[in-house]
């Protein structure tokens, strides 16, 4: 065939296949096919007369090679606009065949898993953009309680969610992306802070202070490895750990998702929240509420603005509580004028953990102890001692038991971290220092909860402090309490109280075992076979297990009124063995145990006691008008737990009501942890 034949059927065929339009795939053995707008040079060269056959023939394979290396850059383009859009639609990005144009050596363009399955993704996409929204409106909505954490709390509109959609619509594409990013993040540490909230609430009956309560934390994983273990313990906290970082994580990514949909439908976008801001208006102005909460939210404000100010009112409380604790109304009163009216007795200061008022009047709990309050006072009676007692309210709630001991013997009102580490970084006088001051006391302290240094007791005044690892114990733990409460006392005799001292003992005992989780509970054993506590492990390994009490919101009621009762016997159970005429015993509770166990709306209040065998130890509180017996009754007077020691130092000072104590009981604190300072 010659050459200008051949140029001719060239020149043919590429004239059939433009007018025959777009093929499904390129001939196995002619040149690729033309994409349309591609314009076809060779096209006008086929059609001439053949009187060039060399030419023509060198025109339609130029034309050819031109042809081919544009198809070829269509489809790359192709693809690289596929891969570049992964957002959009699948029926944007699906390819039918292979691209038009391209060479015979070109890959074909891929198909994403949105192009092969439409229905999947459109599906995986829908359920995306739902769980990000329903995320955003959970955190704006979060409550700070948990008896408050239900279904209707999130049946309402958030004015931030529509302030924030707003603002995203306004955005150009890169601001809002950065915008929505910096908002999820922001709303997600927000809700780790609510979360704390519900769980500061939950146990300690007040919200989390973002200033002071740090180094709470460090104390609960102490607590769980005590109580639960240090592997335990450990896999908890990086549980935590991860959930915090997952949510400022996931909160970001779902405003980001949730502006993207917006950007994508902004018309729809647009309408949506103008509806939703106007009846946001309509339901404030009326005062719609849903299950008695404002249907029209703006609770994320009034939170942030409520801890701006517990900020704000917790770092001047800082500096004028120095200011009250620099006062000190018996600071410079000399040794030989206090507590004259206690001379010769061995005093015992008992503090025993988490009695409160719920132990004596919550119907799940008050008949076992006070049944073992009044059996104490009967026993108390027929050994020739009397008792008196009345209500302290504490300025702790169901933990941070070191606020309500150091409230209860400095006489000042320590709430909060700040204020405890400033006073016992100074020198005011504590009851105990006062009767390390006199010169007439062996002052010692009984600490089994201490498990390391504890330089607090140069401040309190003590000579000596006996931690959980010099009294000797061999014994189990029991939970979280290192001893029984028995043991401790034993201990106490036995290094103390059954020595020979050329003086009287001024003793501070802290009583463990009624802490929380309350299982397992040590059983009273005979005091002879006490011993090195070697003796409690059966005990122990046969007791209840804490995750199936604490976990239990009747069982572990019951259980906590055991322990309660089991620390008072073991308390009694000591003055009458080894009490004697001179023996006086102050107890009381430090705080109310948490509000799973004392209710939501329960008083901070605990009982206190004065027991002595000395009649005129009591007479010199008559005028109180406490209750007589252990158990104080529903009118007892309720005093601040910072009123207590300068009344107590006034009734046993040598001018007893000399004007020294406040004239009337206090009424009763805030509960606000940023509350001013107060005596």
């Amino acid at each position: 065939m010659s050459r200008q034949s051949s140029s001719r059927q060239r020149s043919e065929s590429d004239k059939g296949t433009t007018g025959e339009g777009l093929t499904e795939g390129p001939s196995p053995e002619g040149p690729p096919e033309r994409t349309p707008d591609v314009p076809v040079q060779g096209r006008d060269d086929a059609g001439e007369p053949d009187t060039a056959p060399a030419q023509a023939a060198d025109t339609a394979a130029d034309a050819q090679g031109a042809d081919t290396a544009r198809g070829a850059d269509t489809a790359q383009g192709a693809v690289a606009d596929v891969e570049e859009d992964p957002e959009e639609d699948p029926e944007e990005t699906t390819v039918t065949g292979p691209l038009v144009g391209t060479a015979p050596d070109a890959a074909p363009a891929r198909k994403g898993w949105r192009a092969k399955y439409p229905v999947a993704a459109r599906t995986v996409a829908w359920t995306v953009t739902t769980l990000s929204l329903a995320l955003v409106f959970i955190a704006l909505l979060l409550p700070t309680k948990l008896t408050l954490v239900e279904p209707s709390a999130f049946m309402r509109i958030p004015v931030e969610g529509i302030f924030g959609a707003t603002l995203l619509l306004m955005l150009p594409t890169m601001a809002r992306r950065v915008v929505a990013v910096l908002a999820g993040a922001a709303l997600g540490a927000l809700t780790i802070l609510n979360l704390l909230d519900i769980g500061f609430n939950e146990f300690l009956g007040r919200g989390f202070n973002v200033v002071l309560d740090w180094i709470l934390l460090d104390d609960a994983e102490s607590y769980l490895k005590d109580s639960v273990g240090g592997t335990a313990a450990t896999v908890a906290v990086i549980g935590v750990v991860v959930l915090a970082v997952a949510l400022l994580v996931l909160m970001a990514l779902a405003v980001l998702r949730v502006s993207n949909v917006m950007a994508r439908n902004i018309a729809v976008a647009t309408r949506t929240t103008l509806v939703l801001g106007t009846v946001w208006v309509m339901c404030a102005a009326l005062g719609v509420q849903v299950a008695g909460a404002p249907f029209a939210s703006r609770s994320t404000t009034a939170l942030l603005q409520d801890r701006a100010e517990r900020v704000r009112k917790t770092l001047r409380d800082e500096r004028e509580f120095a200011k009250v604790a620099a006062v000190d109304t018996y600071g410079d009163t000399p040794g030989d004028q206090l507590l004259t009216g206690l001379r010769g007795k061995d005093m015992i200061f008992t503090f025993i953990e988490s009695y409160g008022r719920s132990a004596i009047e919550d119907p799940a709990i008050a008949p076992g102890v006070d049944k073992t309050l009044k059996n104490a006072t009967k026993r108390l009676g027929k050994a020739g001692f009397a008792a008196k007692s009345g209500w302290l309210t504490s300025a702790t709630y169901g933990g941070s038991s070191w606020l309500g001991h150091s409230t209860f013997l400095t006489g000042l009102w320590i709430d909060n971290q700040n204020r405890y580490r400033t006073v016992t970084a100074g020198d005011h006088m504590s009851i105990t220092r006062a009767f390390q001051r006199t010169g007439a006391w062996r002052t010692v302290g009984i600490m089994p909860g201490v498990q390391k240094a504890w330089p607090e007791g140069k401040f309190y005044g003590l000579d000596h402090v006996y931690d959980s690892r010099e009294l000797g114990y061999k014994g189990p733990k029991f939970s979280w309490s290192t001893m029984p409460d028995q043991y401790a006392l034993k201990a106490f005799q036995r290094l103390e109280h059954g020595k020979k001292h050329d003086k009287p003992l001024m003793s501070e005992i802290i009583l463990t075992s009624s802490h929380q989780p309350w299982a397992p509970i040590p059983k009273t054993v005979p005091w002879s076979e006490v011993g090195n506590g070697s003796v409690y492990k059966a005990i122990q390994k046969a007791g209840k297990k804490p995750a199936d009490v604490f976990t239990d919101s009747k069982k572990v009621k019951t259980e906590y009124g055991r322990s309660i009762q089991y620390s008072v016997n073991s308390l009694i159970d000591y003055v009458l063995k080894y009490g004697n005429k001179n023996t006086v015993l102050v107890f009381l509770g430090d705080h109310q145990p948490l509000a799973r166990v004392s209710g939501d709306n329960a008083s901070r209040d605990v009982p206190v006691a004065i027991v002595a065998h000395d009649k005129a130890v009591l007479d010199r509180i008559s005028h109180w008008d406490w209750d007589d017996g252990l158990m104080p009754g529903a009118k007892a007077p309720v005093w601040k737990m910072s009123s207590f020691r300068d009344r107590f130092l006034d009734a046993y000072g040598p001018n007893p009501g000399g004007g020294t104590a406040p004239a009337s009981p206090s009424t009763r604190p805030s509960t606000s942890p940023s509350a001013s300072a107060e005596r």
